[in-house]
C-alpha cells in the first residue's frame, strides 16, 4: 500500500469532487457570460461555488474572485495592488523572508521596477515579530504581504497584529492564507486583512482552481485583461467545471473543520513523538504550537533529506523535504535559513504533511519504517566516510 504525507503539496480530491467536475464538464457546457439557458445554468454553477467558498472564510460572495489558484491570487494581490498605489507614492512593500515563491519572486520583481522592498526576518519558530513590522512601517509604505501560515514547517503567523499595524500607517494588508483555508478556521474578518489568497487543491479541489478575497471598496488593477469577468478583476472564461469541484471541497471542509483539524493534530502528534523517541538525533523544525495540525518538519542528523525522502518512496510513502514549487533546488530550504538553521541542518529536514484521510494504520507503519531506514543510511553514510577518508578524499560540501 503506498501512503501519502504530503498533503501541504496537495490533497486528494475530497468526497463529491471528482463526481462534480465530470457532471458540469459533461452536462453544462455554457459559457457563464452567455444570456441562454446553458450559458446560465454554468453561471449557477460558479455562483454556487462562489458561495461556498466565501462561506469558509467568512466573507461575502461578491468579494470572491476565482484564479487559477494560489501564485495567481498572489500575483493579482501584489501587481494588481502595486498599480493602483504607484500613483499615490507608496513605493514600499513589506513582506517577511519565509514567503512561498509566488511572493518571493513577485516583489523581487517589483523591487526591479523601482519600487523598495523590506523583508522581515522571522524567529526560530518561524514567527513575524510585530514590533519589527512597527519598526519598518512608515508612510510610504503601500502594501504588506506576510502569509498566514508557512507551507514548509506550518507555523502560524499573528496576522491580526500585524494587519492593525499596517493600517495604522495607512499600508493595505494581504496574507497568503493557502495553507490555512480549509484546515483551520478562517474569517477574512477577525484576521483584519485586505486581500487573502486561497488554493483549492490543499483542501481537496481540484489543481487549477483557486481564489482572492478583496475587501470591499479595495480596488485592485486587473493583471489579466480582456473581458469584465469578475466584476472586471480577472478577465477569462471561467473554468466552470473546476470551480463546481473547488465549491464541493470548500463546503466539505467547512462542514468537517472542527473533527478533522483535531483528528489530524492528534495523528501528526503521534508520528511526530515517536520519531523523536525512536530515532535519536532528530529535531523538530517551527513553533509546536502555534501551527496547523498538518504538518511537522523534522531534522535527522546525519542522512541528507533527499536520501531518505527516495528511500521512504521505496518503501511506498510520499513525503517532501519543502515546498513543492521550490523542488529541485540544490540550495537548502530559505525557510530553514532564515529561520536561523545551519545549511548542513536544512538539508537533513523533512516535511510530513498528513491530511483527514490519513489513518492511524499509516501512521503506524510510517513509525515502524523510519527508524531502520534512518539507521541503515547513517551506516552507509558512515562507510562512504570511511572509505573516503582512508583513500584521502575529501567529501564535497553537500555531504556534509
Amino acid at each position: 500500500m503506498r501512503i501519502y504525507l504530503d498533503f501541504n503539496a496537495t490533497a486528494p480530491p475530497a468526497p463529491g469532487v471528482v463526481d462534480a467536475v465530470c457532471r458540469v464538464l459533461r452536462d453544462t457546457p455554457g459559457n457563464p457570460s452567455s444570456i441562454h439557458a446553458p450559458g446560465q445554468q454554468a453561471r449557477a454553477v460558479v455562483d454556487d461555488a462562489r458561495g461556498a467558498v466565501a462561506a469558509l472564510i467568512d466573507a461575502a460572495p461578491s468579494d470572491i474572485v476565482f484564479t487559477s489558484g494560489g501564485t495567481e491570487a498572489d500575483n493579482l494581490a501584489l501587481r494588481g495592488a502595486a498599480d493602483v498605489l504607484e500613483s499615490t507614492g507608496r513605493r514600499h512593500l513589506i513582506t517577511s523572508a519565509i514567503e512561498h515563491e509566488a511572493v518571493l519572486a513577485t516583489s523581487a520583481a517589483l523591487e526591479r521596477r523601482g519600487w523598495r522592498v523590506t523583508r522581515l526576518a522571522v524567529d526560530a519558530s518561524g514567527v513575524v515579530d510585530p514590533a519589527a513590522l512597527e519598526d519598518a512601517l512608515d508612510d510610504t509604505t503601500g502594501l504588506v504581504s506576510v502569509m498566514h501560515a508557512n507551507n514548509e514547517v506550518g507555523t502560524i503567523q499573528p496576522i491580526a497584529d500585524l494587519a492593525a499595524l499596517s493600517h495604522a500607517r495607512g499600508a493595505w494588508f494581504h496574507t497568503d492564507a493557502v495553507q490555512t483555508v480549509g484546515r483551520v478556521p478562517v474569517s477574512v474578518q477577525s484576521l483584519g486583512a485586505d486581500l487573502l489568497s486561497l488554493s483549492g487543491h490543499k483542501f481537496g479541489g481540484p489543481k487549477g482552481a483557486g481564489a482572492l478575497w478583496v475587501r470591499r471598496g479595495l480596488k485592485l488593477e486587473a493583471q489579466l485583461t480582456g473581458g469584465k469577468q469578475e466584476r472586471s478583476r480577472r478577465a477569462g472564461t471561467e473554468n466552470v467545471p473546476a470551480l463546481a469541484g473547488l465549491g464541493v471541497a470548500a463546503a466539505y471542509a467547512r462542514n468537517t473543520l472542527d473533527q478533522h483539524q483535531t483528528e489530524v493534530a492528534r495523528r501528526r502528534n503521534q508520528l511526530e513523538q515517536r520519531i523523536l523517541a525512536d530515532v535519536p538525533g532528530t529535531h523538530v523544525n517551527g513553533a509546536r504550537d502555534q501551527r496547523i495540525p498538518s504538518t511537522t518538519n523534522i531534522s535527522v542528523d546525519g542522512v541528507e533529506a533527499e536520501l531518505l525522502l527516495i528511500a521512504l518512496d521505496l518503501e511506498g510513502i510520499a513525503v517532501s523535504t519543502g515546498s513543492a514549487c521550490s523542488s529541485g533546488t540544490l540550495e537548502p530550504s530559505h525557510v530553514l535559513k532564515a529561520m536561523g538553521l545551519s545549511a548542513s541542518r536544512a538539508r537533513t529536514s523533512l516535511r510530513f504533511s498528513l491530511g483527514p484521510e490519513t489513518t492511524d494504520a499509516e501512521i503506524e507503519a510510517v513509525i515502524a519504517r523510519v527508524p531502520p531506514l534512518v539507521a541503515r543510511l547513517r551506516r552507509l553514510n558512515h562507510t562512504a566516510t570511511s572509505v573516503g577518508e582512508r583513500a584521502g578524499v575529501r567529501r564535497h560540501p553537500r555531504a556534509r
